[in-house]
């Protein structure tokens, strides 16, 4: 290999290190709402949680860290995801989790919306 092309892989080897980083980094419920429109992993305790069968696209809400209503970061499973999580209001309630995905905002809270039971991760 030439030694010039040396510092250009070096380059592209940090780039790639630290893009990986920051899509694998966690931050807390409270911390969410600081990094929206980010893909990251947002971590806590599930202290509500609510399957809206009635309502139109049966929505799962799991919130993180403190209850509804007064939330600072929920998990939204929409109806058409929903079995392929079971029952995530009785599997993650009380548990502490992990999501990974984009975080939005929604009447100014900030959420994730899982579409596949890869995204959430139960902490030991």
């Amino acid at each position: 290999m030439k030694p010039a092309r040396l510092p250009v892989l070096l380059i592209l080897f940090t780039i790639i290190s630290l893009s990986t980083s920051a899509q694998t980094k966690k931050i807390t419920a409270a911390e969410a709402k600081n990094h929206t429109g980010e893909r990251t992993t947002v971590c806590g305790k599930v202290v509500s949680a609510r399957y809206a069968d009635r309502s139109k696209s049966q929505p799962t809400f799991l919130n993180l860290d403190e209850p509804f209503p007064k939330q600072i970061f929920t998990i939204v499973i929409w109806g058409d995801d929903r079995s392929k999580f079971g029952e995530p209001e009785d599997k993650y309630s009380d548990k502490r989790i992990c999501v990974t995905g984009k975080i939005t905002s929604y009447r100014g809270g900030p959420e994730i919306v899982a579409t596949d039971p890869k995204e959430i991760e139960i902490q030991k």
